[in-house]
């Protein structure tokens, strides 16, 4: 059954969807700024992951620490910004951009989604962290975690900028239900693997759903049906 789209959704990023921490493969890392220039040059819109170093600077990275794209044991919420965008991404002349970086470079022309990674008790911190920044930035953007608690630092000190969470398929609907209750979201983004389900549906009648990460071409068809825009990569790419 296909579900229906709630209202208007400002964060729309049209039909080439969100590109998946930037478009990025064959020599180029994702989350990195060739990354992101390479979704700007197609017309999508962009996902990305932050994080907060240890000088309250944010930095855009996935990983709690650079062992996986950078063979590093440097962690992120440990070393000072500095340190962290001198680090080259293997196999690549790129190197760790700050949030900044990637708002300067999209200059409002397409939507972004910014999702937060925790870490320990620093969700106050990187919370106004990225409220500060999306209140000063002109375009449009998102914020959106698993942990509910951030978009509920952002409605309650932030109510102007957007805010979402972000369910896995692996969530119980207890814990679901907790983090609806919590989060209070404007909007979701969905692991596609849960985005037929009814509660996708029942939500879906009155907020923005996304869906991730979409990866091949029978992905793409069924979140076409069941959610707002996705959130793709590699061949979950929209053609047309």
């Amino acid at each position: 059954m296909r579900s229906s789209p709630s209202r208007t959704d400002p964060l729309d990023p049209g039909p080439a969807g969100f590109a998946h921490r930037g478009l990025f493969g064959s020599g180029v890392p994702e989350n990195s700024m060739a990354a992101f220039e390479a979704a700007l040059a197609i017309g999508a819109g962009i996902e990305c992951d932050v994080r907060l170093a240890e000088d309250g600077k944010l930095v855009v990275f996935h990983d709690h620490d650079l062992r996986r794209l950078c063979a590093s044991a440097l962690a992120i919420e440990t070393s000072p910004a500095a340190i962290i965008t001198a680090q080259r991404l293997l196999d690549s002349d790129q190197r760790i951009p700050l949030l900044a970086d990637l708002l300067d470079l999209m200059g409002g022309r397409a939507p972004v989604l910014i999702e937060v990674k925790t870490r320990g008790a620093n969700v106050r911190r990187i919370a106004e962290a990225v409220g500060a920044a999306v209140a000063a930035y002109r375009g449009v953007a998102g914020v959106m975690s698993f942990n509910p608690d951030i978009a509920r630092a952002i409605g309650r000190y932030r109510p102007a900028i957007r805010r979402g969470l972000v369910l896995s398929r692996k969530a119980s609907a207890f814990d679901r239900w907790r983090c609806l209750r919590r989060a209070r979201p404007q909007f979701l983004a969905v692991d596609c693997g849960a985005i037929r389900q009814g509660w996708v549906a029942r939500n879906r009648s009155f907020m923005p759903v996304y869906s991730w990460t979409v990866r091949t071409a029978d992905e793409l068809e069924m979140v076409r049906v069941h959610a707002d825009a996705p959130i793709w990569e590699g061949d979950g790419r929209p053609r047309n």
